[in-house]
């Protein structure tokens, strides 16, 4: 398979990675033919890219960092959490949930089996979903983010299931956000961001009514946008008046967000991602909790379509943990547009007059 933006796609070819909804069900499934009338609709989703198949590349699978089965598991309880919390009244001071805690600590436990049976392998988040899924996938990504900094910190088991369930719930108070408001494509006036900065004070309160919640995992709610300099808020707190727990989602969920395609902007590439947390060291982040992070995260995931500086089009075939900028790559086009009679393969590591120009 390879990964492509959608203005590439050519009605005729066919999914290698299902479209997934908010509530972690398939849109689309693999082997779809894809349309006109498919193409413009997902365009319409909010989806930029897609992953399909290419007879010179239907070998190559990003490593998932958890199965399809967990990642389902996972979206489900955090869609059915947040419905369930979302319809209560918050301000009655008791837990509205008293199976929630154990629920999700089964479910972070599932996605920490599935991270430790992984190893090594640098992480790609490769899950397509609509924008109305952003929000639940989001959560589910910034848990596996933040798990997989809690093993590389040396957490022990309670730790971990701390830090992960609050990872899961840490966006909860955008459940108070109205839709209209969070899909604005123009800029926010005062009184708008006002009203979504909220989400950090209001996820805080319905988490610490939770009697099976540890305050610290709430903690990630009210804190994941406080940052290392003291910019952030609700409170501007700086350096180690910030929970760790938090630091560590703040910095999953900043990476992940920009990874997104969102409604104001475009995604950025991996490889973009990281040049801006390692810019934003010691001034948004803790800039150890950024070097720790990238050194988990995949520059150029496996079946990223890029522009060699060549003029070839390649498909990245392998990662290099000691040269995480110079992957190897597959050419599937020539610099005449032709495509190779048979596919080859250059290794960045060795050939260093070769560029990565551009992802396509």
């Amino acid at each position: 398979m390879k990964k492509v933006n959608i203005h590439q796609i050519k009605p005729g070819e066919r999914l290698a990675k299902p479209i997934l909804q908010d509530n972690g069900n398939v849109l689309l499934g693999v082997g779809v033919e894809l349309n006109e009338r498919f193409i413009d609709r997902l365009r319409n989703l909010g989806i930029d890219i897609l992953f399909v198949e290419d007879s010179f590349t239907d070998d190559l699978e990003p490593p998932e960092a958890i199965s399809d089965k967990t990642r389902q598991k996972a979206v489900d309880a955090v869609y059915q959490t947040m419905a369930n919390l979302k319809d209560q009244n918050f301000m009655k001071g008791r837990a509205v949930a008293p199976e929630m805690g154990r629920q999700l600590r089964q479910v972070f436990g599932e996605i920490l089996n599935d991270v430790m049976v992984r190893g090594d392998v640098m992480v790609n988040l490769t899950s397509i979903h609509t924008t109305d899924a952003y929000l639940f996938q989001h959560s589910v990504n910034v848990a596996i983010l933040s798990g997989i900094i809690g093993i590389a910190k040396g957490y022990n088991r309670i730790q971990l299931e701390e830090l992960g369930v609050g990872a899961l719930l840490f966006d909860v108070g955008m459940t108070k956000v109205p839709k209209e408001l969070l899909n604005k494509q123009g800029t926010l006036t005062d009184q708008e961001r006002a009203i979504i900065e909220r989400h950090t004070t209001d996820g805080f309160d319905i988490l610490r009514k939770q009697h099976d919640l540890s305050l610290l995992s709430a903690h990630c709610a009210l804190q994941h946008h406080e940052r290392f300099d003291g910019s952030g808020y609700p409170r501007g707190l700086k350096r180690d008046e910030i929970h760790l727990y938090a630091q560590i989602v703040g910095l999953a969920d900043t990476y992940d967000a920009l990874t997104s395609p969102r409604p104001h902007r475009k995604r950025y590439t991996p490889s973009e991602a990281i040049e801006f947390l390692f810019a934003a060291g010691n001034t948004y982040f803790d800039f150890e909790l950024v070097k720790l992070f990238c050194k988990h995260i995949s520059v150029y995931p496996i079946a990223t379509t890029v522009r060699l500086s060549t003029g070839q089009i390649a498909v990245v075939s392998a990662n290099n943990s000691l040269a995480v900028h110079r992957p190897k790559v597959r050419v599937v086009e020539e610099p005449d547009g032709t495509r190779p009679s048979n596919p080859y393969e250059i290794d960045l590591k060795n050939e260093v007059s070769i560029l990565i120009v551009e992802e396509l």
